[in-house]
C-alpha cells in the first residue's frame, strides 16, 4: 500500500507499506549531487554527506554513531549525480528512535572544524582508493569526456585539493541552496503505516526543515560524440569504456532500454558476454548499462582486456552493437530479458531499503507516485516489434570513449 503526501512548504513523503516485514526502511532524499557544482566546490556534495554524520548539538561523533547501534539500527549514506541519500534501516518497533536520530543528524549537524579535519582525510583516502579502482577512473574519464567538464561531467568525490580548502561556511552555503524542504523526499519502507510515517515526519522532521526556495536543480543537456580520452597507467590490464546516447529517466522507452540492456551486455547469456569472453576469450569483464538522468540517458558498455587485444575487443563490441541494431532481438531473447527483469524487481521488493529507495528517488526526480504494477504491466505486454522498434532507433554509430591503463595512448580505436 502506497500513501503519499505534499506539506504546503513542498516536502514530500511516500511511504509503502510493506507486509509482514520485520524491518523499516526511512530515507531523506536531497535533489542535490555533483551535477550542481562548479569547478571550485567540486566533491562538496559528497563531502557534506561524509560530514552530516560527525555530531549534532545533541551527540558527539562517537556517541551518535553509538545511538544507532544501541537500537540495531544501519544507518549509511551515498551521493550520486544528482542526488544525496541519508537513510536507516531498523526493527519495526524502533523506527520511531531511528528515524528521530536520522533526523536529528540531517537537520542538526554541528560541522565543527575539528571533526571537518579529520573527515578531509577520510575523504582523500577514498578518493585515492577510488584512483587506485582503474574501472571507476575509466568511467569517470568516460562521463567527462561525453558530458564534458560541467554538469554531469564532474566527479563525485572531487580532486583532493577541493576536499583540503572546504570551511563550514561552505558547507552552509552549499545546504542553504539545496537542502530545502522543496528540494526534499521523506521516504519510507517496511512494517510502518503512512499514517504512523506520516506522524514521525511531522513530529522530527517538518517543523525544522527550511521552507526557503531551493536554486534551480536541472542541468543542461550536454553531449560530445566522436571523442576519446586515453590515460596511461601502470597497471596489467587496459580499461575500455564506450557511451551512446540512451534514454532519460523514466523516458518514453526507459523500459525498453532495460530490456535491451539484459540482451546486449547483463549476465551469461548476453550477446556482448557470448562474443568477447566466451567465443573469442579477450577479456574476463564484459557488460553494458544504461544511465538514466532528469534530463537525458547514456548507454555504456565495458570491457577490461590486455593491451595487445584492445583494438580487437574494441571491433568486436562494435561488430556485436552494428548487428544489434540491424536486425534487432530474438523472440527468445526478449522472453529471456523480461524474465530477468521481473525477477530482479520481485527480488527488490523483498528489500524495505532497496524499496525506500525506488519510491523516493522516483518521487524527488519525477514529482509522480511510482506505479509498480504498471511498471510490471508495461514490461509484461510490450511487444517484441516495439522493443526492436526502439532498437532501430538506437545510435551505436556515434560515441565517446575512454581508454585507461596499460600503455592505453598506444591503442587504436576509430572513434
Amino acid at each position: 500500500m502506497i500513501y503519499y503526501k505534499k506539506y504546503d512548504n513542498g516536502l514530500k513523503l511516500i511511504v509503502n507499506k510493506m507486509e509482514g516485514m520485520l524491518s523499516v526502511s526511512a530515507g531523506i532524499l536531497v535533489g542535490a549531487g555533483s551535477c550542481l557544482e562548479t569547478a571550485e566546490n567540486n566533491g562538496i556534495s559528497h563531502f557534506i554527506e561524509h560530514t552530516t554524520f560527525k555530531g549534532t548539538e545533541k551527540y558527539g561523533s562517537f556517541s551518535l554513531s553509538a545511538a544507532f547501534d544501541d537500537i540495531g539500527a544501519q544507518v549509511n549514506a551515498f551521493t550520486s549525480k544528482e542526488m544525496t541519500v541519508y537513510y536507516v534501516k531498523s526493527l519495526y518497533d524502533k523506527a520511531e528512535r531511528s528515524f528521530d536520530l536520522l533526523s536529528d543528524m540531517f537537520l542538526n549537524a554541528t560541522y565543527s572544524a575539528d571533526e571537518l579535519e579529520k573527515e578531509k582525510g577520510v575523504v582523500i583516502e577514498e578518493i585515492n582508493m577510488a584512483a587506485d579502482t582503474p574501472e571507476d577512473v575509466c568511467f569517470d574519464n568516460l562521463a567527462e569526456v561525453y558530458f564534458g567538464k560541467n554538469g554531469l561531467g564532474r566527479t563525485i568525490l572531487g580532486p583532493s585539493r577541493n576536499i583540503r580548502a572546504f570551511t563550514r561556511e561552505d558547507i552552509l552555503k552549499y545546504r542553504k541552496k539545496y537542502y530545502n524542504a522543496d528540494n526534499v523526499v521523506i521516504s519510507f519502507a517496511g512494517n510502518i503505516s503512512g499514517q504512523a510515517a506520516e506522524k514521525l515526519t511531522e513530529k522530527y522532521f517538518l517543523p525544522f526543515i527550511s521552507s526557503e526556495k531551493s536554486d534551480k536543480t536541472a542541468v543542461g543537456i550536454s553531449e560530445n560524440f566522436g571523442k576519446i580520452v586515453k590515460r596511461n597507467k601502470d597497471i596489467e590490464q587496459v580499461h575500455l569504456g564506450f557511451a551512446y546516447k540512451g534514454v532519460k529517466f523514466d523516458g518514453e522507452y526507459s523500459d525498453e532500454l532495460s530490456l535491451v540492456n539484459a540482451v546486449l551486455g547483463s549476465g551469461m547469456s548476453s550477446r556482448l558476454f557470448r562474443k568477447v569472453r566466451e567465443e573469442l576469450g579477450l577479456c574476463y569483464t564484459i557488460y553494458s548499462y544504461p544511465s538514466g538522468y532528469r534530463n537525458q540517458g547514456t548507454f555504456a558498455v565495458y570491457a577490461g582486456v590486455n593491451t595487445d587485444s584492445a583494438g580487437l575487443a574494441a571491433e568486436a563490441i562494435s561488430g556485436v552493437l552494428k548487428e544489434f541494431a540491424k536486425n534487432g532481438a530474438s523472440g527468445e531473447e526478449i522472453a529471456r530479458a523480461k524474465a530477468q527483469f521481473l525477477s530482479s524487481f520481485a527480488f527488490g521488493q523483498e528489500n524495505t531499503s532497496s524499496q525506500m529507495i525506488l519510491y523516493g528517488k522516483y518521487l524527488l526526480f519525477s514529482g509522480k507516485v511510482f506505479d509498480i504494477d504498471g511498471k510490471i504491466k508495461n514490461i509484461e505486454t510490450t511487444s517484441d516489434e516495439r522493443i526492436n522498434e526502439f532498437v532501430r532507433q538506437m545510435d551505436f554509430e556515434n560515441r565517446c570513449v575512454s581508454v585507461y591503463g596499460k600503455n592505453a595512448s598506444k591503442v587504436v580505436i576509430d572513434v
